[in-house]
């Protein structure tokens, strides 16, 4: 998405920092003197946690403004403008690879793939990739989904999402944030659903095991049948 200009002032009242989905990073990430990366990283706000303990961090991101933000915030971090299917371009290694947020179903699985060859041999052996997305296993039974409507700032501000035109192949991905009633972005996107078990086996063909299956960075139980979050956990052994 490229709406980072308009929606900086809101960003992190919508989607505040939260320390229950850093612990669960930070667990799976090793001595604090190693490397962390994290795809999709948005403003870079959990890059900056684990720079204050001590992580050598890189952050990528394909919108420049996010960027921007994250090199402002955290100058001792190192930050790209990089689409995540590029991540084979960067040098060394990392012990904890990351992408959150659904950021993996802006990939077409052409393009998935290679990524996670790419991803596989950028880690550590030993080291974790954490992947969260959303439960494409109940959503693909449903026509069009709609999120609850988060609202902030006193009411005066509320973001939409909502998902429709559902099938295995694509989904289209809307999202829109008003202000005092007006319009600051509404944009379109389209997302590549993989079912649970296609996400598994994917991952299984790049080299991974598997290291975890959760809802929720609560650590709760997946169930494939409701509405909830998919946080998988893989290892390089």
């Amino acid at each position: 998405m490229s709406f980072y200009s308009d929606f900086a002032p809101y960003y992190e009242l919508i989607f505040p920092i939260r320390q229950q989905v850093y612990s669960f990073l930070r667990e799976h990430a090793g001595t604090s003197v190693g490397a962390v990366l994290d795809a999709g990283c948005g403003p870079g706000h959990y890059c900056g946690m684990f720079l204050r303990d001590g992580f050598r961090v890189t952050g990528i991101d394909l919108d420049q403004m996010m960027i921007n933000a994250a090199k402002a915030a955290y100058p001792q971090g190192i930050f790209k403008c990089l689409d995540i299917a590029a991540v084979g371009s960067l040098q060394g290694s990392f012990q904890l690879i990351y992408s959150i947020g659904n950021v993996i179903a802006h990939l077409p699985f052409e393009r998935l793939e290679p990524f996670l060859v790419d991803v596989y041999a950028a880690l550590q052996v030993g080291g974790f990739w954490i992947v969260q997305v959303v439960n494409w296993d109940y959503l693909l039974t449903l026509k069009e989904y709609t999120f609850p409507v988060k609202t902030i700032a006193a009411e005066t501000v509320t973001f939409h999402r909502r998902y429709s035109q559902i099938s295995h192949e694509r989904v289209v991905f809307e999202v829109q944030l008003t202000a005092e009633g007006v319009t600051v972005f509404h944009e379109q996107s389209l997302l590549y659903p993989l079912t649970s078990d296609a996400l598994l086996g994917v991952h299984q063909g790049a080299g991974f095991s598997l290291a975890g299956v959760y809802a929720g960075f609560d650590k709760s139980e997946y169930r494939q049948d409701r509405d909830s979050g998919l946080v998988m956990v893989f290892t390089k052994q």
